[in-house]
């Protein structure tokens, strides 16, 4: 049915009048102006409410939560980065995950701190807000905005912002937390949280390590059950590998 339905629109474009193609082709530059005038702070905004969204759809850990609790001790050093304020919650899911937006929210589930040390979840941590710092996340939002018809939120007077409804944050939401990253984004987020980790004096070594119990859990390449936080390519295992060298080259055991 879907095959059918997706011929049925292909042939529908090709009938349509040269003037409704003009008009579709010149939105699409509209759409393509607006995405690009979009200012980092703007992104940020958007970001915002699509967390606040999916923090209404999952379970908190309140601030009595031992889980509240532990991630708290182990971030309360690091609660701004660069200048940009980092807030910090626990999704009582039992998803081995961690995420962060471009407003410098970051979200790390259960599952993953049933099974990492702290020494560990830091290391995460650093990896989640490498992609913050280096613009991974505005991206990701600025692409999650192209696949959708948000870009009319961007509104004429003075580039203010409608705000999102629900069903619009939530979808954002769910683009921002199935966002994959490339290879090089990937690399560059492991290095900047071995430069995080080595600058703060906590062990780099616990960011090959936390690879490495991706690598046992997912068959030894990221994939399985385990959703991906550090596990997409390249896979665990070779992280891992990666940081233990820089490690060694660093004289650092």
């Amino acid at each position: 049915m879907k095959t059918k339905a997706y011929i049925l629109a292909g042939g529908l474009l090709l009938a349509a009048p040269a003037t409704s193609q003009a008009q579709s082709v010149g939105q699409a530059v509209m759409d393509g102006i607006a995405l690009a005038t979009l200012s980092d702070a703007q992104i940020a905004q958007l970001s915002q409410q699509a967390v606040a969204q999916m923090d209404a759809q999952n379970p908190v850990a309140g601030p009595g939560d031992p889980y509240a609790t532990r991630l708290n001790r182990i971030v309360g050093r690091h609660r701004s980065m660069n200048g940009m304020p980092i807030n910090y919650k626990v999704y009582k899911v039992k998803d081995v995950n961690a995420f962060a937006t471009a407003d410098g929210s970051v979200r790390v589930f259960q599952g993953l701190m049933d099974i990492m040390t702290d020494a560990e979840l830091i290391a995460v941590i650093g990896h989640e807000i490498g992609h913050v710092v280096n613009k991974d996340t505005r991206d990701a939002m600025k692409s999650a905005l192209k696949r959708s018809a948000f870009l009319n939120l961007v509104g004429s007077g003075g580039g203010t912002l409608a705000a999102l409804t629900r069903s619009q944050a939530a979808a954002l939401g769910n683009a921002l937390y199935g966002a994959n990253f490339s290879r090089k984004q990937e690399t560059e987020a492991d290095d900047y949280s071995y430069g995080f980790l080595k600058r703060n004096r906590y062990s780099v070594l616990a960011l090959a390590s936390s690879f490495e119990k991706l690598a046992s859990l997912s068959g030894g390449s990221g994939g399985g059950r385990v959703t991906e936080v550090l596990s997409s390519h390249p896979d665990s295992q070779r992280r891992a590998q990666r940081i233990r060298d820089r490690a060694k080259r660093d004289r650092i055991r």
